[in-house]
């Protein structure tokens, strides 16, 4: 298998063992999530031990081996992105990111929506769809929308999207379900590295908020903000961002 066969083989069995946890209905809330988790873990483990043995791991769910930081090759996992929304029953909006870093760049890389039946990756990317009619749409976190948010929609005339993972966040741009996503408040890098790679990947604009590089597999965990979205609105976007921080 190439590198992108491999990322989404490892988001495929992750989202098979997450949904079956899910429908078996014995664990819900919290404890789903928690189970969801190790699951999703042990799923992609085995692939990427089994077809990449050489290759270091990041991952939200195992200790940070910092032999990675000398490494070409770094798979960077989050087993289960928005482990409250998997948590809840009935809600799409979580997601599977399994994501190579390799020579300093992000490469191949997949994201799943389980719930949704998707795989998204580098290779093919998925073509971008047209801009829907209406106001700027800017997905933001269901529960601390940031202030620059509430900025970009005020001098654009917006609205803002409440969604669960950022992963998901990032992928309803690529998928036109919104026109961006504006997040500060921090995160890690495993939070974004898949799903960035695959909106980089359609011709999405991806950046720091005030318009630097997102760097994955420094030695610091923490990505504190990111903004995603169609390349025509990034600049309006990051200015007012930045205004409003």
């Amino acid at each position: 298998m190439d590198d992108v066969a491999v990322a989404a083989s490892a988001a495929r069995a992750a989202a098979r063992v997450l949904l079956a946890l899910r429908a078996d209905g014995a664990l819900t809330g919290r404890a789903l999530g928690d189970a969801g988790d190790a699951a999703a873990q042990e799923a992609i483990s085995a692939v990427l031990a089994a077809e990449r043995p050489g290759d270091a791991v990041l991952s939200e769910e195992a200790a940070d081996d910092e032999r990675r930081l000398s490494a070409d090759r770094v798979w960077i996992v989050d087993p289960l992105d928005g482990t409250r929304e998997y948590g809840e029953a009935g809600r799409t909006d979580w997601a599977v990111h399994v994501a190579l870093w390799a020579g300093g760049e992000l490469g191949a890389s997949a994201v799943a929506l389980p719930a949704l039946d998707q795989v998204l990756v580098t290779d093919p990317a998925p073509a971008p769809p047209a801009r829907r009619d209406g106001p700027v749409r800017i997905a933001v976190s269901r529960t601390r929308p940031p202030a620059e948010a509430d900025a970009v929609a005020s001098a654009l005339g917006g609205e803002l999207v409440p969604m669960g993972s950022a992963g998901y966040k990032v992928l309803a741009v690529v998928r036109g379900e919104v026109d961006a996503y504006v997040h500060s408040g921090g995160m890690y890098q495993w939070d974004s590295a898949a799903p960035v790679a695959v909106a980089r990947a359609t011709g999405l604009a991806t950046s720091r908020i005030d318009g630097t590089p997102l760097v994955y597999n420094s030695a610091g965990l923490s990505l504190p903000d990111l903004v995603v979205c169609r390349p025509e609105l990034a600049g309006p976007i990051l200015a007012a961002a930045r205004a409003g921080r």
